[in-house]
């Protein structure tokens, strides 16, 4: 009796910390497998992969703080696994579909994005929630990983989709590797919705958008991803804009109390 009591409290304690890292593990593993299917040529699973490694790393971190699983274990896996799926993978699919034509060239933008993606990781891990400026918690140092992974595989993507121009898109991915790669490691602040809350009265509307998107991704996925990305590319200016907006109030919000004090 006493055993199966100790076994049921060390099995809860157990599971609490384990599922978020199982979804974090299969992260690494859909990374790991996006780089095999790019070496076999199929692009469109590898691409497909990597938006399956960035919905669990969406995922993982929400449910350990749901079921209070997360760990100090975790955090340093979830950089870890954001590395292989989103700092190697995807410049790695790029490489082997077009960076290899560049030679010389080509490996040197592979090597420069993930060395700037696992900058970014290490940066990520050092910085701490601001308490005294909780708005700046909404927001990131640069652009994500995960969003890097996707966005430099934006001319690819364009060439899997049933979308038709005459301009070669091909040929603007060195240049979109190595401008995502600079965003990665950049003190630019982007959007993050990590901590924003959600009242009870929207919650409806957010699950029917949610689950438009998921139907788009389902019957056009590439099309999709594609308008994401413009969205995502679109919001940086502004992202910029609301924090200088914010951080301009903010001052003049201390200076105002530093002289009502002097005075």
């Amino acid at each position: 009796m006493e055993e199966n009591k100790k076994f049921k409290i060390v099995s809860s304690k157990k599971t609490r910390y384990l599922l978020p890292n199982i979804l974090t593990l299969g992260g690494v593993c859909l990374g790991i497998s996006s780089i095999k299917f790019s070496i076999d040529g199929n692009y469109s699973l590898a691409v497909i992969f990597i938006l399956l490694a960035a919905i669990l790393d969406a995922l993982d971190g929400r449910v350990a703080r749901l079921i209070k699983g997360t760990s100090e274990f975790g955090k340093e896996l979830d950089s870890l696994t954001d590395f292989v799926s989103f700092g190697i993978a995807p410049v790695f699919i790029l490489y082997f579909w077009e960076l290899n034509k560049y030679g010389k060239l080509g490996w040197a933008i592979t090597l420069i994005y993930s060395v700037c993606c696992v900058l970014r990781l290490a940066r990520f891990n050092l910085t701490k929630s601001n308490d005294q400026h909780i708005w700046k918690n909404n927001y990131f140092e640069g652009v994500p990983s995960p969003a890097g992974g996707l966005l430099i595989l934006m001319p690819l993507i364009f060439e899997l989709s049933d979308l038709n121009f005459d301009f070669n898109f091909k040929n603007l991915t060195p240049f979109l590797t190595a401008f995502i790669a600079i965003l990665l490691v950049s003190k630019l602040p982007t959007l993050s919705l990590k901590k924003i809350s959600i009242s009870p009265k929207t919650t409806v509307f957010i699950l029917l958008g949610i689950g438009t998107i998921f139907i788009s991704l389902l019957f056009y996925t590439f099309e999709t991803l594609l308008v994401f990305g413009a969205l995502y590319l679109f919001s940086i200016p502004i992202s910029f804009i609301m924090y200088r907006n914010q951080n301009k109030k903010e001052i003049l919000e201390t200076s105002e109390d530093d002289h009502e004090d002097v005075l």
